[in-house]
This record gives structure tokens, C-alpha cells and sequence, in this order.
């Protein structure tokens, strides 16, 4: 990583966050006495495993900071857009945000809404990521808008192994591979796949990884529209031809529906992160043995995977209170114990951006990483080469307009229009690239 730039860090706060991370802990640096503090913590990712770590990383910062009370509010994938907006535009925002995509940061920093996030990462230890980790969140050079709360792969490939045994298929690898699996694994009440269908944003990321996986992109690395291609038709042509092969249900399916469906048993593969390991281990033990995950097919061998990771961040809104406090509670959820708490409270679905933390016993001493050490390292390495809509490669330039265009529907109204009501997809693309231009024009 290169060397941060100093925005204004004052010694106190050095100090202070040194301490909040344990780099002075012993050394007798002395408490200062402060009006009380309260510190508003947002995040979607808020399952009851992942609020008891929460609960454990603010009960440790609060004990070492008697001054200081840190409450978490929830949101949601599909509603913190909004929410965040009327926050922005209300000035009544939160201090701490984590765990929305890379992309949305980029489109507030754009909108100069976030304070620099380098004071952070110094009170971190920028040697304690792995190298190129905040790339993504240097928007300006130098400048970073905020970092990684860990990694995610949220297109895998899960696979019930016990159906596919009796179907006497192999791991598909191929777009035609898993259709072929999914037609002979399904029957007896149990569908192919959990694909969505409905306008949200999992069928909008579906699609997006679906035209990489086609050879495609939306954007070229000048971030010129390039949606209009052979590849995504291909894609539209795959996600219709994979429907019949989903639960009726699926034309309203998000990320929760789809997930169960896997978890339950209804489908015999899924498309999601990790978090299949510990729900399936809680909620359907039965088949815990006959569960693994492979890279998602594409329409070719040759043709590279493509891994979705949609960088789980975290930030800080400009507009915050008590602005040293909201950089050494950031700083402090990097901590080892309360980190790895996070971490474990949904194995493999986020990953840690920090290898000292991957390389710590303690992280490692888990029992759905312990039992599944194959998919977690293959999620691990998927993630750490994984892109997203803001970042569809290592040649692409940032994208700050990936979060509007996330947002704005338009790639799910694309499916929408071509799978579901069969417009034709040549039309449909055009509409769907001019909707783009103007948003990147906006």
C-alpha cells in the first residue's frame, strides 16, 4: 500500500487510536475526560450472530472508553440507499457505516459526503492488510474514502453433492454443464436453482456477473458503454433458459429467498456467499455433509470465472459528530478479538481483509472453517480476484456511478423486460444502454 497522506490527524487522536487498537495497550497512556459521546453505528448485516459480535465490539470499546456509547442501527441491501439519502440530505447522519458495496462509496465520496478515511487506516496499520486491499477506495490519489470491512464471493456455485452423485454429474464448470445438472437434479419438490427474477439488486448483480461470465462487460476500461454486445445476449439467453429450472416463487426473489431456497432444501444449487455454510449447519443439518461450492460456470471454458465481490466497506459521512471518537470506534472494529468475532459470526461470507487476521489461530479455530477448509479457501481466493460493477477489472478505470446505476433498477428492468416478458433483446439492450448514459452523464 502506498504511504498515506496526513489529513489533519491530531497527535491526540493518534493517541487515542493507537489505543483503541491495542498498539499502546500497557503503556499507561492516560484516559481523557469527555462530555459523554454517543456514536451511531450502520450496517444491513445485522443477523442475530453477527448483533452478538456487534454487541461484544462495543461492550470492549465502551470499557475502554467509559466516555463513549456506541449504538447500532440496522439497514438493509435494499433499503439503505434511501435511508443514507434522507440522512445526507437531513445532515442528521450516522458516524460509522459497514458493509455496503465499494461502489457506494464511491458514488458519496464523488458527491464529496465522506470524510477521508486515511487517519483510519494509519490507526489500523496499512501493513496489516493484504497488498492492493484499499485500491478500491482510492478515488482521488492518495486520498482514500474508506476501506474494507472484509471480502465476499456472492456468486458462488453451491451444489447439493448428494443429488448430483445420483444424477452421476460432475461439478458443472460450463453454462451448459449446469443446466444439464440442474435438469436431472430436479424432481421430487426439489427445483434446479434459485435464480431471481424480480427488480431488485441480487438480479441486478446476477445479470451483471452473468455478462462478464459471457465474455462481456458493461463498460470498457475508459468507461465507455459496451453493454451492447453478443455476450450480453448470451447472458439474457442463459437467464431465461435457466428459469424454467427455478421455483415459481422466483420471480420475487432477493437475496434472502434465494438463499433459503438452497438452505431448505428446495433447490439443488444455489448462487450466494458463505453465509450457506453456517445457515445450512443451524437450519438443515441433514444435508450439512452433502453441501460444496465451486467457481459459477460460464458460458465456456474459455472464457475466465468472474467473482463477484462487492468489497464490504466501511466509512465515515462527513457530516459526523465527534469526529475523533467516529475514527477511533472505525479504527477499533479491526480489533483481533472483536474482528474475528465479526468474522465467525457468518464463516466465509465475509472474509478478512487483513492477513494478519487470517494468519491469527484464533481465526482459523472455527468449526464450519475447520469443517469446510476447501470452500473457504476457494472463496478466499475467488474474492481476493473478484470485481464489481464500480471495478469490472484490473484494467477499468473506478467507476463512481456504479452505485446510481445499482440502484437505479435498470439492469433488473432488462431481465425483467427480455426474461419474463419477452421483448426483444436487441430493443431492450438499446433502452438499457441509454438509461446508463444518462446516469453517467448526470
Amino acid at each position: 500500500m502506498k504511504k498515506l497522506l496526513n489529513h489533519g490527524i491530531s497527535r491526540r487522536t493518534a493517541i487515542k487510536g493507537m489505543a483503541a487498537t491495542g498498539a499502546l495497550a500497557g503503556l499507561g497512556v492516560p484516559a481523557f475526560a469527555q462530555e459523554p459521546v454517543t456514536i451511531r453505528w450502520w450496517s444491513p448485516q445485522s443477523s442475530p450472530a453477527q448483533t452478538a459480535a456487534y454487541e461484544l465490539q462495543i461492550k470492549n470499546f465502551e470499557a475502554a472508553h467509559p466516555n463513549i456509547k456506541v449504538v447500532f442501527e440496522k439497514t438493509s441491501d435494499e433499503g439503505y440507499a434511501p435511508q443514507l439519502a434522507a440522512a445526507f440530505a437531513s445532515g442528521d447522519v450516522p458516524n460509522v457505516v459497514t458493509h455496503l458495496p465499494s461502489f457506494a462509496v464511491s458514488n458519496y465520496w464523488r458527491n464529496g459526503l465522506l470524510e477521508p478515511f486515511n487517519d483510519v487506516i494509519d490507526m489500523i496499520g496499512p501493513e496489516k492488510f493484504y497488498p492492493a486491499a484499499n485500491d478500491i477506495y482510492e478515488i482521488d490519489p492518495g486520498v482514500y474514502a474508506g476501506t474494507g470491512i472484509g471480502n465476499s464471493a456472492a456468486n458462488m456455485l453451491w451444489i447439493r453433492t448428494d443429488l448430483l452423485g445420483k444424477a452421476e454429474m460432475e461439478i458443472p464448470v460450463t453454462w451448459d454443464e449446469l443446466r444439464a445438472a440442474c435438469q436431472k437434479m430436479q424432481g421430487g419438490g426439489i427445483y434446479g436453482a434459485p435464480l431471481p427474477y424480480a427488480k431488485n439488486s441480487m438480479t441486478t448483480l446476477t445479470i451483471i456477473g452473468f455478462i462478464h461470465l459471457a465474455g462481456g462487460q458493461v463498460f470498457t476500461p475508459d468507461l465507455e458503454i459496451a453493454l451492447d454486445s453478443e455476450a450480453t445476449r448470451n447472458a439474457l439467453e442463459f437467464y431465461g433458459s435457466m428459469k424454467e429450472l427455478c421455483p415459481p416463487g422466483a420471480t420475487n426473489y432477493s437475496w434472502g429467498e434465494s438463499l433459503t431456497a438452497f438452505v431448505s432444501g428446495a433447490t439443488a444449487t444455489g448462487i450466494y456467499t458463505g453465509r450457506v455454510l453456517q445457515n445450512v449447519n443451524d437450519q438443515n443439518p441433514p444435508i450439512a455433509d452433502s453441501i460444496t461450492c465451486a467457481l459459477y460456470p460460464r458460458i465456456s471454458r474459455e472464457v475466465q470465472p468472474w467473482t463477484f465481490n462487492d468489497f464490504p466497506s466501511v466509512f465515515i459521512p462527513k457530516a459526523a459528530k465527534n469526529m475523533e471518537e467516529t475514527k477511533m470506534f472505525a479504527a477499533f472494529l479491526y480489533d483481533p478479538e472483536g474482528y474475528i468475532a465479526q468474522l465467525h459470526a457468518a464463516p466465509g461470507h465475509v472474509l478478512p481483509v487483513l492477513h494478519t487476521i487470517a494468519e491469527d489461530p484464533r481465526y482459523r479455530d472455527n468449526p464450519i472453517i475447520e469443517k469446510y477448509p476447501t470452500e473457504c479457501d476457494l472463496m478466499a481466493e475467488a474474492a481476493a480476484k473478484g470485481y464489481n460493477l464500480g471495478f469490472e477489472s484490473s484494467e477499468h478505470k473506478p467507476n463512481d456511478k456504479a452505485g446510481e446505476i445499482v440502484n437505479s433498477g435498470v439492469f433488473a428492468d432488462m431481465v425483467q423486460r427480455v426474461v419474463l416478458n419477452g421483448e426483444d433483446p436487441t430493443a431492450v439492450i438499446g433502452d438499457t444502454s441509454k438509461a446508463i448514459e444518462h446516469i453517467m452523464k448526470s
